[in-house]
C-alpha cells in the first residue's frame, strides 16, 4: 500500500483509548450500545501454552480490546493487556501469569504458571457495518498440574514372614484425582503382579500377614488427567526358613532305607532347603563334618565312605535351622575281571570249565553259556551261582572251535563282566629237541606243542612204552645222564587232547654226529684251501661242536694268522692261507662232539708248486744318444708258466779289483706280453750291466746273460754327405761360369785366359765355330762394352784381376788361338771349403 493513499486514522485511535483505560481499569463494561456477551470455560497445563481468544474463531478481530484477570477466589479484576491493532500495551504484573503475548486480540498464555487459574475478561470493539460493536467474553480458566514421580516407602526393608508390611506411594504434586496402580517382580526377573493381585490400588499397599512371594521389586506408579509417572523399583525383602533339607543323590539308584552307589563312581549330594537368606550347609559323614557347601562331590567314592549322609541347614539371620539324613550303601565289584579256564578231566576225556571271580560286595553272580546256538537251553539248564561257577563238558561231543562264556553280574557294574574261552586243538604235531648241559653232563629232551584249550598233555616213553616222568601241559623236559649207554637209543612224546580222539606222538633218536667233507683239496703254492666240514642230521638231535686239527695234530683256534675259521649252526669251514709248499700239505682233520659221541673225518691238503718260467735272452741293448735311456730288447726260450718279467742293473766293476755293485729292480710288474722296455734315469758317466728275468706267481727263472749297453750309431753322416755333395755342385757351377766368363773376355783377363787356355804361339787364334762366335770375336777386338764387362765380372773367379789396358802389346789379337789338348798340360787345383754341421 501507498503510503500517500493510505486511510484515515478511525476516530477512535491515538489517546481516544486512553481515555477509556480509566473506565476499562475498574471492570466496568463500555456503554457502547447493545453489547454481546460470551461466557466458557479453558483448561491449560501448568508450564505449557494456552490461547484465549475474544470472540468466536471465525469473527474479525476486533479493532481495540481490553484483557483483565480475577484470579480464583478474589473479587477484583486485574488488567492484563490493552491492544488497538499493532499497539499494545501490557499492564505490569503480568508475568505471575507466564509468558503474555497479545495477537490480533488474542491472548497467548506461554509457560503457563498456576497463577494464572481463574476468570479472564476480554471487552472489545468490533467494527460492524460502519460503527463499533462492542463485545465480552469471559473465560474460566483451569490450570492443571502433571504428576511429580512418584516415590515408595516400605515400612521395613526387610521383615520375617508372617509379619505386616506395608508400602506406601507419594508424590509431590499433581492436580488431583490421582489413582495409584502396583506392580510386584520376582527377585530372580519372574513375571510382574499387578495391583489387582496385590489387592488394592490405593497409595499404600497392605501385605498382611507377609509371605515369602512378597520378597522382590515393588514399583508404584501415579496418573491424573495429564500425565503418569512410574517410582523407582523398591526391593522388598521377607526373611524365611530354612525349611526341611531336600536331599538328591546323583546317580540316582534308591535302596531301602536310603541310596546306593557302586565304588569308583562319582556320587554328588546335593542339600536344598529353601530359606532367606539362603542358608548354610554342612554335610555330616556318621556325625563328623565333612563338607561345607550346598553340594558335596565325592570323587570316586571308596567303600569306606559308605553310611549315614546328614545335611545340616542354618538361616543366619534368624538363627534357625533344620537338617535331613540319608543312608549310602556302597556297593564295589570283586577285583579285576572273571578269569575263564579250561582244563582236561577224568582221563584227559572231558574239559572242565571253571569260572571264578572272588570277593566285591555284594557277591557277582556267574553263569556259563554255551555256544550261540544253544544259549536259550543252556541258560535255562545251568542257573547260577556266587563267585565260581563249573562246567564239565565232554571232550568228544564237543566240537573242535565251540566257544563257551561265562557272565558275571554285580550292582555295581550297569553292563556286568563277562569272559569266555574256546575249545580247541592245536594244529600240527608235537617237536621233540634234544639238547646237552654245560660239560655234557646230562642231556636233556624237550617236547613242546603248544596252543590249544586245554592245553596238551605231554608224557615222555621210552622205545619200550615205558612212560618217563610225570604228564605236563604244552612242554615236556626229560633230563638223561649221559653215561655213554645214549647213543642210537630212542625216545617217544605221546600228546593227548580231550578234544583229540587218538594221540599224536613224535620220535627223537640220540646219535653220534655225522660228518661230510671232500676228502683231497689241491691248491698251487700262495693259494688259499678252502676245506669244508658240515655236520649232517636234523636239527633236533643233539649239537655238537666241530673243531679243526692241522696236519701235526693242533687244533685251529681263531686268531692265527695262517689259518682262518668260518662257523655257522652246522659247519666250519678252515681257510688255510698263502699255501706253502711242502710245508702246508698233509692230512687236516675235522671232528665233531656232542654228549653222546665223537665223529671225525680226515681231508687231504695237497699244495703244488708252479713250473718254472722260461729262459730269457737279451736280444738288443742299446744307448741312446744322450746315453741317459736305453732300449731293451729280450725274447724268451721254451715254454712255462709266465706272469711276467724283471729287468734288473748294477754299475759294473771299476776297477777290476773292486766288488760289483749289487742288482737293483730297474723295472718289474712288466706284462707277460711285452718283449721290449725303453728304461731311463741313467748316469751317462756310469757304465751299467742289465739282465732279464722271467717270473711266475712264486717263482723266478734263470736269469739272461749280462750285458751292457752298446754305443749309439753316428747319425750324423747322411746330414755331413749331403752338405759335401752341395757345397761340390755350387763350387762346381761357380767354376764353370768363371772358366766361361775368361773364355769370352780374353783380352781383359789376359793372364786368366793364358793360364787357363794355353795358346800355340803369337799368331794363333781362337778357332770360330759358329758365325755367333765369329760375331764375338769381332766385338771384342773393337773394344767391349760396359755391359759385357760387368757381366761377368761379379761371379767368375777371375773378376778380381783387372783387364789389360787397350793397346796393350800382350794382349792377343784379332784371330783367337786355338786350345792346346796336349796331354802333357796340367791344370791347377781349385780349393773348396765345405762346412757342416751335424745335429744330433
Amino acid at each position: 500500500m501507498e503510503r500517500g493513499r493510505a486511510p484515515p486514522p478511525p476516530p477512535w485511535r491515538g489517546p481516544w483509548i486512553l481515555v477509556l483505560l480509566p473506565a476499562l481499569a475498574g471492570g466496568q463494561p463500555l456503554a457502547a450500545g447493545e453489547a454481546a456477551y460470551e461466557e466458557w470455560r479453558a483448561t491449560g497445563v501448568r508450564g505449557r501454552a494456552v490461547e484465549l481468544s475474544c470472540g468466536p474463531a471465525a469473527a474479525a478481530p476486533p479493532a481495540v480490546v481490553f484483557w483483565s484477570f480475577t484470579p480464583q477466589g478474589e473479587g477484583l479484576p486485574r488488567a492484563v493487556a490493552v491492544g488497538s491493532g499493532r499497539e499494545v500495551a501490557m499492564a505490569p504484573g503480568t508475568g505471575m501469569l507466564g509468558r503474555v503475548t497479545l495477537r490480533n486480540g488474542t491472548l497467548e498464555l506461554r509457560e503457563l504458571r498456576v497463577a494464572a487459574q481463574g476468570r479472564f475478561l476480554c471487552q472489545g470493539l468490533f467494527p460492524e457495518r460502519g460503527r463499533l460493536r462492542v463485545g465480552y467474553a469471559a473465560i474460566l480458566l483451569r490450570v492443571l498440574v502433571p504428576v511429580s514421580k512418584p516415590f515408595v516407602r516400605p515400612t521395613a526393608a526387610a521383615a520375617a514372614e508372617g509379619a505386616p508390611v506395608a508400602l506406601t506411594c507419594t508424590v509431590r504434586e499433581g492436580t488431583e484425582p490421582l489413582s495409584f496402580s502396583w506392580q510386584h517382580q520376582e527377585p530372580r526377573g519372574g513375571p510382574s503382579v499387578t495391583s489387582a493381585g496385590l489387592g488394592g490400588s490405593r497409595a499404600e499397599l497392605q501385605l498382611t500377614p507377609a509371605n515369602r512371594s512378597h520378597t522382590g521389586w515393588y514399583i508404584c506408579t501415579v496418573r491424573n488427567e495429564v500425565n503418569n509417572r512410574t517410582s523407582d523399583p523398591v526391593y522388598l525383602d521377607i526373611v524365611y526358613g530354612p525349611d526341611e533339607p531336600a536331599i538328591r543323590v546323583e546317580p540316582f539308584s534308591p535302596e531301602q532305607g536310603g541310596f546306593s552307589a557302586g565304588e569308583r563312581e562319582d556320587v554328588v549330594l546335593s542339600c536344598l532347603a529353601p530359606s532367606n537368606p539362603p542358608s548354610r550347609y554342612v554335610w555330616l559323614h556318621n556325625g563328623s563334618q565333612v563338607h561345607v557347601g550346598q553340594t558335596y562331590v565325592i570323587t570316586a567314592i571308596a567303600r569306606a565312605q559308605a553310611g549315614t549322609y546328614t545335611c545340616l541347614a542354618e538361616n543366619s539371620h534368624l538363627q534357625t535351622r533344620t537338617q535331613a539324613t540319608i543312608v549310602l550303601t556302597v556297593y564295589y565289584p570283586p577285583a579285576g575281571s572273571p578269569s575263564c579256564s579250561a582244563l582236561a578231566s577224568d582221563d584227559q576225556r572231558d574239559v572242565a570249565l571253571r569260572c571264578r571271580w572272588l570277593g566285591g560286595f555284594p557277591l557277582a553272580r556267574l553263569r556259563w553259556v554255551g555256544p550261540q546256538e544253544e544259549e536259550e537251553e543252556e541258560e535255562g539248564l545251568m542257573g547260577t551261582s556266587f563267585s565260581m561257577a563249573t562246567r564239565i563238558q565232554p571232550g568228544v561231543a564237543t566240537r573242535n572251535g565251540s566257544s563257551f562264556s561265562c557272565l558275571a553280574s554285580h550292582p555295581a557294574l550297569p553292563l556286568g563282566a563277562a569272559c569266555g574261552t574256546t575249545l580247541w586243538v592245536p594244529s600240527g604235531s608235537p617237536t621233540c629237541a634234544a639238547a646237552a648241559t654245560k660239560g655234557d653232563e646230562y642231556v636233556m629232551l624237550r617236547c613242546r606243542w603248544e596252543g590249544g584249550t586245554p592245553l596238551v598233555t605231554l608224557c615222555w616213553r621210552d622205545s619200550a612204552g615205558r612212560t618217563l616222568g610225570d604228564p605236563t601241559p604244552s612242554t615236556a623236559v626229560l633230563v638223561l645222564s649221559t653215561d655213554g649207554s645214549l647213543g642210537g637209543r630212542e625216545f617217544v612224546c605221546v600228546a593227548a587232547h580231550p578234544l583229540r580222539a587218538a594221540a599224536a606222538e613224535c620220535r627223537l633218536r640220540l646219535e653220534v654226529p655225522e660228518l661230510q667233507a671232500e676228502s683231497e683239496v689241491a691248491v698251487l703254492e700262495g693259494g688259499e684251501a678252502l676245506l669244508a666240514c658240515r655236520q649232517r642230521g636234523s636239527s633236533a638231535n643233539l649239537r655238537a661242536t666241530v673243531a679243526w686239527y692241522d696236519p701235526k695234530e693242533r687244533e685251529v683256534t681263531p686268531g692265527l694268522a695262517k689259518y682262518q675259521l668260518e662257523q655257522g649252526e652246522a659247519w666250519v669251514n678252515l681257510t688255510v692261507r698263502d699255501a706253502e709248499w711242502p710245508g702246508d700239505s698233509g692230512i687236516y682233520r675235522c671232528t665233531a662232539t656232542n654228549a653222546v659221541g665223537t665223529a671225525s673225518l680226515p681231508v687231504r691238503l695237497r699244495v703244488d708248486r708252479y713250473p718254472a718260467p722260461p729262459n730269457v735272452t737279451i736280444s738288443k741293448l742299446r744307448y741312446t744318444r744322450a746315453r741317459t735311456e736305453v732300449r731293451l730288447e729280450w725274447r724268451t726260450q721254451g715254454a712255462g708258466n709266465l706272469t711276467g718279467f724283471v729287468v734288473q742293473r748294477r754299475q759294473t766293476k771299476k776297477p777290476l779289483r773292486e766288488t760289483p755293485s749289487p742288482w737293483e729292480t730297474a723295472a718289474g710288474d712288466i706284462e707277460p706280453h711285452s718283449r721290449d722296455r725303453r728304461l731311463g734315469g741313467l748316469d751317462p758317466a756310469v757304465l751299467y750291466a742289465f739282465r732279464v728275468l722271467a717270473v711266475n706267481h712264486r717263482t723266478a727263472g734263470h736269469p739272461s746273460e749280462v750285458q751292457t749297453p752298446a754305443e749309439p750309431p753316428f747319425e750324423a753322416y747322411p746330414a755331413v754327405t749331403g752338405a759335401a755333395v752341395a757345397g761340390m755342385l755350387v763350387a762346381t757351377a761357380a767354376s764353370l761360369l768363371a772358366v766361361h766368363c775368361i773364355a769370352r773376355h780374353r783380352e781383359n783377363l789376359p793372364r786368366l785366359h793364358d793360364l787357363l787356355f794355353r795358346t800355340a804361339g803369337p799368331g794363333a787364334q781362337e778357332p770360330v765355330g759358329t758365325a755367333e762366335d765369329a760375331e764375338a770375336a769381332a766385338g771384342g777386338e773393337e773394344g767391349a762394352g760396359p755391359a759385357q764387362r760387368d757381366s761377368c765380372a761379379p761371379g767368375t773367379a777371375a773378376g778380381a784381376e783387372a783387364a789389360p789396358a787397350q793397346g796393350d802389346p800382350s794382349a792377343p789379337g784379332t784371330a783367337a788361338e786355338p786350345l792346346s789338348a796336349t796331354s802333357g798340360t796340367t791344370d791347377d787345383p781349385v780349393n773348396v771349403t765345405i762346412t757342416v754341421t751335424a745335429t744330433p
